[in-house]
């Protein structure tokens, strides 16, 4: 009988690739759900909405627990978050809730 030479041990780093997942379509299913996503155009607030959106503004303290509808102009949506108020920065004009930070222009609306 012929002797079979010594293997070596192959390193886990390289042992552990032969088991990880193929994908051909690497990206797809991302990219077709980013196809899927519905863009919504931003709406036009009226005069008594914004009224109204302003003077909540000015009754936020930090700490109370708020619900907003606000539009989130990078994804083209509109999305609602609720949370604890950190803080309200009139002169940024910024709400931020948890760590989440808004502008006063993208808010739609404010539930107390």
């Amino acid at each position: 009988m012929a002797k079979s030479k010594p293997r070596f041990s192959m390193p886990v780093s390289e042992r552990a690739k032969q088991f990880m997942p193929f994908s051909p379509l690497k990206g797809l299913y991302e990219a077709l759900a980013q196809k899927e996503k519905v863009r919504v155009p931003r709406k036009i607030l009226s005069e008594e909405k914004a009224i109204e959106i302003n003077e909540r503004l000015t009754q936020l303290q930090r700490g109370q627990i708020v619900t907003v509808i606000y539009y989130e102009p990078v994804e083209q949506e509109y999305l609602q978050l609720t949370g604890m108020v950190a803080k309200v920065d009139a002169n940024a004009g910024i709400l931020q809730i948890v760590a989440e930070k808004i502008r006063f222009e993208e808010l739609y609306e404010i539930v107390m």
